[in-house]
């Protein structure tokens, strides 16, 4: 039998070819030695392996052979497959990168560490951890799911954006609770899957613990935030409806609040604060701080009127129970008594003479005395327990105050401590005796000190400092506040508290030598009281300082007292002139003639 192939024929040439891989493949190196050659007139894809019997082939090609029928029989003639059948598809060649079929992308197990960062990638870029593990159609809707929600997130930061006030209400803090509860739920979950789709059950066993840790950790640490947010939210709105009360009741005496127009047409809107002592050895409430915060709604520009607690015989509305009961003032029987800080106790002990129910007759009472002196409508009031204050002061981290000179405070002679002059930082205790202390001083030193603290603290409470410690301010204002202030007017109360800030704040004191507590000159501090509000809105400018002569008879009629700052006369007021005012006041090139016959910026008086 001849050995030669013909070399013309390209099925033989292939067959060799087709033959020398199958044998590598197979395991035959060089030194098996050659392949026997394939006799004439048979086809390549048999070798003989006996007399007249096919030889069997392994690997693809005889899988093929296999598949397409038995050979032919023995004896027959052999038949050429040259043209009829196509040539087998050869193997791939070690090494050569080829493959009938790729396997999955990332068969290969992962390790550990890759496990558990491609699932923390997945708590900021949803998705990744599918797409990793070849699970593309999940990964993608994850993605597509993550932009919508942060798409939405900006369309509603932008809607919102100028209108904080919208926060504030009971039904979006509700929302807010409720979303940051699914947002919790859908992230845990959303961390689960990712753990999941990586298939850990590929890693070892130690693999599996540690990883399996880690993946709890992680999704503990994920929900914290939406816990912190419900928690916040929730807080808040509690805080909200335990200090401002629904309008929405059966007295017809309430407003409606209109959203359109809350503050119902008005240019302004005058709020009453009072800080309270109501120590547990005392009876009742001693009103120990009392001002009013006449607000501009347009500007924000904001003048505060603070009124000394030992103002005497304080005048009410003729027409009022009150004004009824006292006609010449209050407890003008009494020369010593009748003091401004008593009328909120007998409002609330004498239910005959003011109508109204506990815990509101002691405010209306105080709310129609003070607004009867400045000749103001008092329309809101806040109480604010001053103790409770001092853990407000320490919730917000402290208050910056200019301390002009050494304050002692603590018992009859200041032997608690004593505060050191210059810039400080107060803590909560601190700055409740700045504002309290009498240790050295008066009522009227202290005045000035309360008034510093009022505005040092409603200018660094910002808004960054009240998120930041929310839950515990909002824990201590609702155990330390009381208004009046209807709930539904929240929202714009909200919005004018920014323009507040963003506006002009001045100050005047009903202090001597311009305003006398034992006999008030009313006329002299109601125009005194026009004036500052007149200032308020128009534009700002440095005091100038001048020469303003007062002498007891000195006119204090309603358009010259507060214009000139000039001290009562005695035909005016009934109030004995002290020396100081009783002589011409030169003020030097860079004195103001007075601190209390005008309105003064928070800023000069108490260096912010």
């Amino acid at each position: 039998m001849g050995l030669g192939q013909d070399s013309g024929d390209p099925a033989g040439k292939d067959g060799k070819q087709h033959t020398r891989r199958h044998e590598t493949a197979d395991g035959a190196g060089p030194g098996a030695g050659h392949s026997p050659a394939t006799p004439a007139g048979q086809t390549p894809e048999t070798r003989q392996g006996g007399e007249g019997a096919p030889a069997q082939e392994s690997g693809p090609a005889a899988e093929t052979a296999g598949a397409q029928g038995p050979g032919p029989a023995a004896g027959a003639a052999p038949r050429d497959t040259t043209a009829a059948t196509p040539a087998a598809t050869p193997a791939p060649a070690p090494g050569s990168g080829r493959s009938a079929k790729k396997g999955p992308r990332f068969a290969k197990p992962m390790t550990t560490a890759s496990l558990i960062g491609w699932t923390g990638l997945s708590v900021i870029l949803p998705g990744a951890a599918h797409l990793r593990s070849g699970r593309r159609r999940t990964g993608y809707v994850l993605l597509t799911l993550f932009g919508v929600l942060l798409a939405a997130a900006v369309v509603a930061a932008l809607l919102l954006w100028g209108n904080i006030g919208f926060l504030t209400r009971d039904s979006t803090l509700l929302t807010a609770a409720i979303l940051a509860g699914v947002g919790a739920v859908a992230w845990f979950l959303l961390v689960l899957s990712s753990y999941i789709s990586l298939r850990p059950n590929r890693l070892t066993g130690k693999g599996q613990i540690v990883s399996g840790i880690a993946i709890g950790v992680l999704c503990v640490a994920v929900m914290s935030p939406f816990a912190l947010a419900a928690s916040a939210a929730l807080t808040g709105r509690d805080m909200a409806n335990a200090i401002f009360q629904s309008s929405t009741g059966d007295d017809p005496a309430v407003t409606p609040i209109k959203h359109e127009d809350p503050w119902n047409g008005r240019d302004r809107v005058n709020f009453l604060l009072v800080g309270g002592d109501g120590a547990g050895n005392r009876e009742g409430i001693r009103t120990d701080s009392m001002t009013v915060a006449s607000v501009h709604i347009e500007t924000g520009n904001t003048v505060m009127f603070s009124l000394p607690r030992n103002l005497q015989h304080v005048r009410f509305p003729p027409d009022s129970a009150l004004g009824r009961q006292f006609p010449n003032g209050f407890m003008r029987e009494l020369p010593n008594g009748g003091l401004l800080n008593e009328v909120w106790q007998y409002g609330e002990e004498h239910p005959e003479v003011v109508q109204g129910k506990d815990g509101q007759r002691g405010p209306k009472a105080l709310m129609e005395a003070i607004g009867y002196t400045l000749n103001l409508k008092i329309d809101y009031y806040a109480l604010v327990n001053m103790f409770g204050f001092a853990r407000l002061v320490d919730a917000i981290g402290g208050l910056k105050i200019r301390v002009d000179q050494d304050v002692p405070w603590g018992g009859l002679y200041g032997t608690a401590g004593t505060i050191k002059a210059g810039y400080r930082t107060l803590s909560g205790e601190e700055a409740l005796w700045y504002g309290r202390s009498r240790v050295g001083s008066d009522d009227f030193s202290r005045m000035s000190r309360q008034r510093c603290v009022i505005g040092a603290f409603a200018q660094q409470a910002t808004p960054s400092v009240v998120l930041t410690n929310f839950v515990k301010i909002a824990n201590v204002a609702k155990k330390m506040a009381k208004t009046d202030i209807p709930r539904e007017l929240l929202d714009p109360l909200t919005e004018l508290a920014l323009k507040v800030k963003g506006g002009r704040i001045t100050s005047l004191q009903f202090v001597p030598p311009e305003f006398y507590s034992g006999s008030p000159d009313w006329q002299k501090i109601r125009a005194a009281t026009l004036k500052a509000l007149r200032q308020s809105v128009q534009p700002s400018r440095r005091a100038q300082a001048a020469g303003v002569t007062a002498s007891p008879g000195t006119s204090t009629g309603p358009s010259t007292g507060a214009s000139t700052g000039t001290a009562a006369s005695p035909g005016a007021s009934g109030a004995t002139p002290t020396p100081s005012a009783s002589k011409t006041v030169r003020a030097l090139p860079h004195q103001t003639p007075t601190q209390n016959g005008s309105a003064k910026s928070l800023d000069e008086l108490c260096g912010f």
